[in-house]
């Protein structure tokens, strides 16, 4: 790894270790996640930068030895020391050797299908799984025989206040690379120049799902990939609604 990768590391680690610190981190059921084999994590994207997703990242990291391995931008691949920086974060830039060599090393992946389209909504809007007929993560779980570990919880909508939804208005606005144009308000003012509010957060691990790596299974067929994705996102809403009952506070 170069320089620039361990500082990116060092950096990440330091940073979301912190924000554990100061949000009163958990994991429930982080067993899944030791098992051994890769597998694909899919979580809730909470508002606006998943920042709960990065501090379990952190907890991979200290049980396992590695940060599981999101998929980020291409521009990390193009940009000037950015693939320096993603190689220090594990970041792999889509479907290619980067991936599948973590994949053959049993290290797992992470994706948000809700992205900034769920990530970046109004306050009246929370706690709801929004992805769409999103099937990239699916297809990619069909291609490298990866398990499916649904993941969300409770805390990662209430450190900001949104004020508006940033994906539509990116889209109005028309962003380059789907870029939203979010307004939140956070502890100490408007986001991003805000600290978020210091709420508890609790991570919710489900168990594997597995349906779409039966024999027979067809990632050909549009209509039985959406019968995945319906039980994937039911799975997520479901640990969505557990993290949130008042039994599990």
């Amino acid at each position: 790894m170069t320089a620039t990768g361990s500082a990116a590391r060092a950096a990440w680690l330091t940073t979301f270790r912190l924000l554990q610190r100061y949000h009163r981190y958990e994991v429930v059921n982080l067993e899944p996640l030791l098992r051994p084999g890769a597998k694909l994590l899919v979580g809730y994207h909470g508002r606006p930068l998943a920042v709960d997703l990065c501090m379990l990242t952190v907890t991979v990291h200290d049980r396992l030895g590695y940060l599981p391995h999101g998929i980020a931008h291409g521009a990390f691949d193009s940009l000037p020391g950015m693939r320096q920086v993603a190689d220090g974060l594990g970041f792999v830039t889509g479907d290619g050797p980067r991936l599948a060599e973590a994949v053959a090393k049993g290290e797992h992946v992470l994706v948000q299908p809700g992205g900034t389209r769920e990530g970046c909504r109004d306050f009246r809007h929370r706690y709801r799984v929004d992805w769409g007929e999103r099937l990239g993560y699916l297809r990619l779980a069909v291609r490298y025989g990866l398990p499916i570990v649904p993941i969300a919880g409770h805390g990662m909508d209430d450190a900001y206040v949104g004020l508006n939804d940033g994906y539509a208005w990116g889209k109005r606005m028309h962003l380059p690379g789907r870029l939203p144009l979010w307004l939140g308000v956070g502890a100490t003012g408007l986001w991003p120049l805000s600290l978020p509010f210091p709420v508890k957060m609790t991570q919710w691990v489900g168990e594997p799902l597995t349906r779409h790596l039966e024999a027979g299974f067809d990632a050909a067929d549009r209509d039985a990939l959406l019968t995945v994705h319906r039980d994937v996102t039911g799975a997520v809403q479901g640990l969505l609604d557990a993290a949130r009952a008042p039994r599990a506070q």
